[in-house]
């Protein structure tokens, strides 16, 4: 029995010193690779925070528009019998540009010519006798009245003619023609549109609040996407007299000079407006900013040495970008490296690696380089 025993409590000893020994080099290889986790420096981009010069801007979408702008019909109905003009030409006003068959209705003017002139011949002659008592006063005043129809007549018959033919309302530049020789046209038929592209008006919306900050004369810079390139300045030459009750916003518009014509109406275009005096500021590019549900932020790397510190994030208060940079009024000090790229990667503390060989311009007018 005792033998028994001594077996029974040598196993227990080897089974729990067995566990024991298990147990301990789990928690050896559990502590090895919580140390292999540790975080290691995230590389990213810096830049050194920095006062410049800045001023609010207000910005919009717009949409250009000619001073004077229509596409070209006839009151009349008739077949073209003469086109005056080829597509893209500048013309003057009142410069005539079709001309509809109008044979008839020039005959009819001649034949109501004729009897008006015949009225004024008989009209003469009896102003003669009268004088001699040879007519009636009834018969005079029927005469008048009866050149002065027949004149209306005439006059109505003209405006007829004219219809026949198409004058430029206005001096600009034509489109494409829409019509040929010998085809019908009916009445309101399109046949070219007009457009007078010097100066060229730019149509744009801004919120309610904005109306304290613009005024009639102030500049105005419009860029357009097919010229990359350039900046169109002009003024302000109206704001609408209501706000649009169901998005609050006010229509403006600016005048640019246009010469020579580039800009087209219908162009879609990005407007800025600078309001208030320029102010230093801190500036930083775009891409520093990082959004979330409570405020923006940016990170702040402390403790820089050699090229690596730590994350720290800081709540920031900004205005509006202009083009590449945003402008931070609160929470960052001139002289503090700030994330410019590669926060994805962090968080509170991460520590970091800088790397600034690739660091874009950012510029608060940018344009595109050449190719």
């Amino acid at each position: 029995m005792t033998k028994r025993m001594t077996i029974m409590l040598a196993v227990m000893a080897v089974l729990f010193g067995g566990l024991y020994g298990f147990q301990t080099f789990k928690d050896v290889m559990i502590r090895k690779a919580i140390g292999a986790m540790a975080n290691p420096p995230q590389t990213v981009s810096t830049v050194v925070a920095s006062t410049a010069p800045w001023r609010s801007t207000l910005s919009s979408v717009a949409s250009l528009r000619a001073v004077n702008g229509a596409d070209l019909a006839l009151q009349a109905s008739g077949i073209v019998q003469r086109i005056q003009f080829n597509s893209g030409d500048e013309v003057a006003e009142g410069q005539p540009l079709l001309q509809l068959v109008a044979t008839d209705d020039a005959a009819k003017l001649q034949s109501l010519q004729a009897t008006a002139e015949n009225y004024a011949i008989v009209l003469k002659r009896d102003e003669e006798q009268i004088k001699f008592n040879a007519v009636s006063q009834a018969t005079l005043d029927s005469d008048r009245a009866s050149l002065k129809n027949a004149r209306a007549l005439v006059e109505q018959q003209k405006a007829i003619v004219e219809q026949k033919t198409l004058r430029a309302p206005f001096a600009g530049r034509l489109g494409i023609r829409a019509v040929d020789i010998g085809q019908f046209l009916s009445a309101g038929t399109t046949i070219v549109t007009l457009q007078s592209l010097d100066p060229i008006y730019v149509d744009f919306y801004l919120p309610q609040q904005a109306l304290a900050s613009i005024n009639i004369g102030q500049d105005v810079t419009a860029t357009v996407d097919a010229f990359p390139d350039e900046r169109f300045t002009g003024r302000i030459s109206a704001i609408n007299a209501k706000v649009d009750s169901g998005s609050r916003n006010v229509q403006v518009r600016a005048t640019i000079a246009n010469n020579p014509p580039r800009l087209l109406p219908g162009m879609f275009a990005k407007v800025e407006i600078d309001i208030g005096k320029p102010e230093q500021i801190v500036t930083l590019p775009f891409t520093a900013i990082v959004n979330n549900a409570y405020g923006d932020l940016v990170y702040v790397v402390d403790n820089l040495h050699d090229g690596q510190g730590a994350a720290r994030q800081m709540f920031v208060k900004t205005r509006p970008a202009k083009g590449d940079r945003i402008a931070v009024t609160d929470g960052i000090k001139p002289g503090e490296s700030v994330v410019i790229a590669g926060q994805i990667k962090l968080r509170n503390g991460s520590p970091v690696r800088i790397d600034n060989s690739h660091v874009p311009l950012a510029e608060a007018a940018p344009t595109v380089a050449d190719q």
